[in-house]
Formats: structure tokens, C-alpha cells, sequence
């Protein structure tokens, strides 16, 4: 949408166009000038390597206006956090000019305890019209264990501080009684206190950058500016999803362990669609967890934020406008609503990552049943997190504590017509990043044996996920190092693929207790699968929580690839051949999850033909196929389609139902071994995998992660 068609339908019309442009252009700069100020001003890696962090402006009712390119979470939750602080703070008139507050609290706004929030109002003249925010993950927080990750918590008391919104600065000075009190329930004070510097002095450049433009260019006509810019996100938000088919589009996604026991808890989500507007439906997640996997109600809504962003309104400028036509609906008590006082430490990585895994891929079949959109869908991007915190003494004897963010390099989800990325990093972090080997090594007592890609990880599909990673590190040059290593994924196969696509490779967390040196355990593990193969390494599953690295010891771990889209067997056998030479996929994987033959540096044309064949009449119980497989369209689809009769069909042409009624029970349906999917997907006991396939051509058409005791999911029902 041209500045002129947003001026056309501006509630003030006394704008130019160039004027415009010019405002609006400035406001997303000093957005990037704030995220260049936190970095410039803070210590912590986690920063200013990986980037954790956000920020943004807003408007005077904590409306977003602007939000950087990083962590989409944040700048999802600052606005529920700046409400709270209107709430709290405004009805006594203590939201003055030189004021900041600071909070943390997830059942106030934050996603979890360390993720540490600086609010600050803009007055211009003395008048509120706006609010600067910046939102970072701290090292620290306090709590029972370092890091601020209470895996043994069974109550939010337990895990952290906790900052209701207070006021860190008063009238432009620092209330030095408060920092003092925050200084001391860290144990990395120094970097805590560099990054709520670095955050108070990102909003001081806000602040100062935007009185700059109130007073060149008027208050009136920056406030106008901004309210147009939400209002034209809005309807270009409204017109697109008016484009989309109305009906209910669902998935579900699971979480194995909650810090106690190894239970497995569900995340379901059905997108309503009518008209113009669109309902986030959580009924049916599992009840809140005694565990930390939990999340509140403003993480829910950041994940599930994330998940449209991409794939919805890729094009359209990222603010308030685009909430607007969203509706979420979910029932307290749950896994992603939680009651007050649920422990929560763990939501990032836990329930907010599989809020956001369901909502990219309900929204991906949503838009795959507009053919303008088609292009949007994708399997999911590496479904889990794994964090790793070490802590001890460094080589000085110093304090020593970091947070490594390596686990961001996993594997991307495929699309329509575009492998997905290897070592991609996470969905919700557009401009993903993670430290060199060396900065890690040089700021602390580790080694890296390896940092890698691992074959077999990504989702075989006809566009296959992105391939991951892995690694391994010892402690070096001091005796032990307390680690702790916390996520999901090690026994759910979250990666999901679509339309046939199979889910991406699970991850691990690998134990070698070992006193050789350095140079041996070098010769010796080289690579993830020389570590996987041998017998005498402890598998710590999802979240073995504290554990010591001893001279000698080795820790690796892996992460979930990216899930891949369509039928394996539709995969053109070149690519494939070409997967095995770039090492992401074995020559053992190409025969059984592709069909494809390879015979020393080629393919085995006629053994990968009679290997396709059998791969479809097995799906089909040993039946031969009716009609051969489709090869595809000028777009490269071969997936589900919408018929002009309003029926689903395959891409062989073949009917399976009324879009208004679930098409599994036409389909063919068969219980899936793990292995069936790939060498490193494996399940919690709970779990089975089934598939859907074509009736007459044997084309996979889905694959899906169950509980034992449920019916397959209703994928697509169109009005």
C-alpha cells in the first residue's frame, strides 16, 4: 500500500505523502537505533551475541507502533506489559516525564522471569503520547539454580525475583535503593547491570529521538502518522484474510517432562476463520503443569503473535493494526494460560515454543487453501529449544557464569517449493545469530570438540526441512563446571511436516563421564555420531536438570531440524543424490525414507524405481497402486487440493470428501514405527505416529504425532 492510499484514508488528511514517508521511515530507525544502543552498551553475550532481545515504540495505550527484527516474543509481550503498568500506575497520576519501570512478573506481562522488561513514557510538552520499551533475556535473575530456570520449582515464588512494575527511575534519577535490591538477588551482577543500563539508555535514545520529530515536524502530525500506520496494517490485515477460505484450521503439538516427572502434556489450537477475522481457539490443552513448562496468558498471546506475523502478513508492516481482526481464546488453568502461583521459569522453551509451533502450522494450512498464499505455508522450523547455562569458576578463579544460545542453529521448515534452511535458526528470530566457537572459548573455561551438522536431521520430504546441528564441549583448564541443560523434543518429534511432508529429527542431550585428555577426546568424537555410537554414553533425556562436567567429561547435544513438505518419493532423485554428497542425508536414509538407489557416486536408476514402488504398496497393504503419482504442476504442488466441486482431492485427482468433513477416513491409514521417519525421531512411550495416504495413488499425504488414545486429527473443515 502506497503512502497516498494510507494518506487517502487518514483520519487527519492534512499530511503529504513525502512527509509521510519521511516520519514513518524515522520511526523504524529509531527502533534499530535502540536495538544498536542496548547492544552497544551490554556485556552479555546473550545479547550481543544471539541477540535475545527487542524493542519498540508504542503508543500512549501501549498500542505497538514499531518492533525490531529480533525476538518477536518480546515486543508481543511489551504491550501487555506496558498496560499493566497504565493500570497500575495511572488511575494515581505516577506516569510523569523522566519516569522508567522495570518488570519481570510473566503473570504481569513478561514471558518469564529473565526475560527483564524497561518501559519508559515519551511527554512531549508535558503531555503522554507515547511509550519507549526494551525487553532482554538476563543471565540472572536469582532463584533457586543459576540461570533462573527452577526445573525442581513448584511455585513462581520459587524460581526467581519477581518485579511487579516498579519505578526504576524516578523524574531522570536512577532510584538507587531499588538497584541495590535487584543487584543483589543476581549472581552475575555485572552483567545484570550493564544490560538495564544498556535498556534505560536504548529508551533515552527513543525518547530524545522523538521529541527530535515532535518538534519538527509537530506532535499532531506524528501522532496522526502513527495511528495511520496501525489502521492501514489493519485493513490490509482484514482484505487478506478475506482472500481465505472460512472454517476452522487446527493442530496439536506436545511437550515431554515438566521438571519432575516424564508426563506428556498437549498444546491444541483451532484457528476460526469468518470473514475478516480470525479466533485462536486453546480448548482441549492440557491442564497447568506442577512443573516450569508452564505459560501465562501474555506468552501464550507473544507466541502466538509470532506465528502469524511471517506467514500472514509478511508483507505488511509489523503493529497494533495487525492484532486488531485476532481473537484469542483460552481456557485459565491451562498449560498456556496458567493460574497464579504455576511455576513458569521454563515458558519460553517450553509452552510458548509449542504455542508457536501449532500456530505455524494451523496458519500454514490455512493459507495453503488460498492459492495466492499457498507460497506463505511451511512445515515447522526446529519445534524445541534446548538451554544450556554453565557456571562455576573461570581460569582467574572469577565467578563465571553464560548461557549458550548454540541450540538457535537447527533446521528450517520447508515450503512449497524451497527446502528449508540447515542450521536456519529459530522461527521467532528474523535476524538469528549465534556466537563464534572462539568467543565462546575466549570468554570462558569450555572447549568445543565440534560444532556441526548432523545428517539425517532434517525432514524427508519432496522440499526436505532444513538440516541441524550439534556439538560437544568440555570444561577446560578448570577442574568442573555446574551445567544445566533444560528443553523439549528429545522424545516428541515437534518438527512437523506438511502435506506428506515426515517431521524433522528429535534432539539430545549426551553424557560421557571420561578422564582422558583433551587430544584423545579429540581423536575419539569428532562428530555427533561418533558420540551417539558409543554404548557408554548416558542419554540425560529432556530436562535432566543440574549435572557437573568433570575433567575429561564430554557434553554434546543436537537439535530438531526442520520438517519437510510433501511425499518423500515425489523428491527428484538428483536432489536427493545431491543431499547425500552435501552430507545431510545418508546413502541408508536415501533408500528408505526417498526410495532412492545410490551405487558408489550415482543413482541406481532401476533399484530406486523398484524401491519407489514398493515403498507406495507397502503404505497401501501390499495393494498396487490404481494411478501413478502425480509429478507435480507448474507451482510444484502435489499436495491437497480444493476442487471446484468444494471437495478435497489429491493431486492424482483422486476425491476424498466434501471440504466441510475431515478427509483421513478416505484416505489410507497405517501406525508408524519411529524409524519409519527417519534414524533420529524417536517417541515418548504415550506417543505413535501415524501416515495418510492417497486410496489410489499411494501418496503421502500427511503424518501425524499422536497420543495412543486419540483420534487422528481433524486437520481442515471449510464452511
Amino acid at each position: 500500500m502506497t503512502a497516498a492510499t494510507v494518506l487517502e484514508r487518514d483520519r487527519s488528511g492534512k499530511i503529504d505523502p513525502i512527509t509521510f514517508e519521511v516520519i514513518r521511515h524515522k520511526l523504524q530507525a529509531i527502533t534499530e537505533e535502540q536495538a544498536i544502543t542496548l547492544k552497544q552498551v551490554s556485556g552479555s553475550p546473550v545479547v550481543t551475541e544471539a541477540t535475545d532481545f527487542n524493542n519498540g515504540l508504542y503508543l500512549a495505550d501501549g498500542s505497538i507502533v514499531t518492533m525490531g527484527p529480533q525476538v518477536i516474543f518480546h515486543t508481543g509481550t511489551m504491550s501487555t506489559v506496558i498496560r499493566n503498568i497504565i493500570q497500575e500506575f495511572g488511575p494515581r497520576g505516577e506516569i510523569r516525564e523522566g519516569d522508567m519501570f522495570i518488570l519481570n512478573d510473566p503473570y504481569r506481562g513478561a514471558i518469564h522471569q529473565p526475560d527483564v522488561s524497561i518501559v519508559a513514557p515519551i511527554f512531549h510538552e508535558g503531555r503522554h503520547c507515547g511509550w519507549a520499551g526494551s525487553c532482554a533475556h538476563q543471565l540472572d535473575v536469582g532463584g533457586m539454580g543459576f540461570g533462573s530456570w527452577a526445573y525442581r520449582a513448584t511455585e513462581v515464588q520459587q524460581e526467581a525475583m519477581l518485579l511487579t512494575g516498579l519505578k526504576l527511575i524516578e523524574g531522570g534519577k536512577l532510584r538507587e535503593d531499588l538497584w541495590q535490591m535487584i543487584m543483589s538477588m543476581t549472581r552475575l551482577p555485572n552483567y545484570l547491570g550493564l544490560d538495564l543500563k544498556g535498556m534505560i539508555a536504548a529508551n533515552n535514545v527513543a525518547i530524545q529521538r522523538m521529541i527530535e520529530l515532535f518538534r519538527r515536524y509537530g506532535l499532531d502530525t506524528v501522532e496522526a502518522v502513527m495511528n495511520a500506520e496501525i489502521d492501514a496494517s489493519e485493513r490490509r490485515m482484514r482484505e487478506r484474510l478475506k482472500k481465505i477460505p472460512d472454517g476452522i484450521y487446527r493442530a496439536r503439538d506436545y511437550i515431554d517432562h515438566d521438571g519432575h516427572t516424564n508426563a506428556l502434556y498437549r498444546v491444541c489450537l483451532a484457528i476460526h476463520k469468518k470473514g475478516d477475522e480470525i479466533t485462536f481457539d486453546l480448548e482441549g490443552t492440557s491442564e497447568q503443569a506442577p512443573g516450569f513448562i508452564n505459560c501465562t496468558w501474555s506468552g501464550m498471546k507473544g507466541a502466538l503473535l509470532t506465528g502469524l506475523l511471517p506467514i500472514l502478513a509478511p508483507d505488511i508492516r509489523w503493529n497494533e493494526g495487525v492484532l486488531r481482526p485476532v481473537t484469542i481464546h483460552a481456557p485459565e488453568g491451562t498449560l498456556c494460560n496458567a493460574r497464579w502461583p504455576a511455576p513458569v521459569s521454563g515458558a519460553t522453551v517450553c509452552a510458548v515454543w509449542i504455542v508457536m509451533n501449532v500456530a505455524v502450522a494451523a496458519l500454514s494450512r490455512m493459507v495453503s487453501c488460498a492459492p495466492e498464499m499457498v507460497r506463505e505455508a511451511q512445515a515447522v522450523t526446529k519445534g524445541q529449544m534446548s538451554v544450556l547455562t554453565l557456571a562455576g569458576r573461570n581460569r582467574n578463579g572469577e565467578a563465571y557464569g553464560t548461557l549458550l544460545l548454540d541450540s538457535m542453529a537447527g533446521g528450517g521448515g520447508a515450503s512449497i517449493d524451497l527446502d528449508g534452511l540447515d542450521g536456519s535458526g529459530d522461527y521467532d528470530v528474523p535476524r538469528p545469530a549465534i556466537a563464534n566457537v572462539e568467543a565462546n572459548e575466549a570468554a570462558g573455561p569450555i572447549l568445543y570438540l565440534f560444532r556441526s551438522f548432523v545428517p539425517d536431521t532434517a525432514g524427508p520430504g519432496r522440499m526436505r526441512g532444513g538440516g541441524s546441528t550439534g556439538l560437544a564441549l568440555v570444561a577446560h583448564d578448570v577442574e568442573k563446571l555446574d551445567a544445566m541443560v533444560i528443553g523439549h523434543g528429545v522424545e516428541v518429534p515437534n518438527s512437523l511436516g506438511l502435506f506428506g511432508g515426515l517431521p524433522g529429527a528429535c534432539a539430545y542431550h549426551l553424557l560421557k563421564r571420561s578422564n582422558q585428555g583433551v587430544g584423545a577426546l579429540l581423536e575419539r568424537y569428532w562428530n555427533a555420531a561418533r558420540v551417539m555410537a558409543d554404548e557408554t554414553v548416558e542419554d540425560l533425556g529432556a530436562k535432566p536438570g543440574g549435572f557437573r562436567i568433570g575433567q575429561g567429561d564430554v557434553f554434546c547435544y543436537t537439535f530438531q531440524g526442520g520438517g519437510g513438505y510433501g511425499d518423500p518419493l515425489l523428491r527428484p532423485p538428483a536432489r536427493v543424490l545431491q543431499d547425500v554428497r552435501d552430507g545431510h542425508v545418508s546413502a541408508a536414509s536415501a533408500a528408505a525414507l526417498y526410495g532412492v538407489a545410490i551405487a558408489g557416486e550415482d543413482i541406481d536408476q532401476p533399484a530406486t524405481e523398484a524401491r519407489r514402488r514398493a515403498i507406495r504398496q507397502q503404505r497401501l497393504g501390499g495393494k498396487v497402486p490404481k494411478k501413478a503419482a502425480p509429478e507435480g504442476r507448474s507451482d510444484g504442488s502435489a499436495e491437497i487440493r480444493i476442487g471446484a466441486d468444494r471437495h478435497f482431492h489429491c493431486g492424482c485427482g483422486t476425491d476424498l470428501g466434501p471440504c466441510r468433513e475431515n478427509w483421513k477416513p478416505r484416505a489410507v491409514g497405517r501406525k508408524l514405527a519411529a524409524a519409519d521417519c527417519g534414524p533420529h525421531v524417536r517417541l515418548h512411550a504415550e506417543l505413535e505416529l501415524r501416515e495418510f495416504c492417497c486410496s489410489d495413488c499411494a501418496t503421502l499425504l500427511e503424518v501425524e504425532v499422536l497420543r495412543k488414545d486419540e483420534e487422528p486429527l481433524w486437520s481442515m473443515s471449510l464452511a
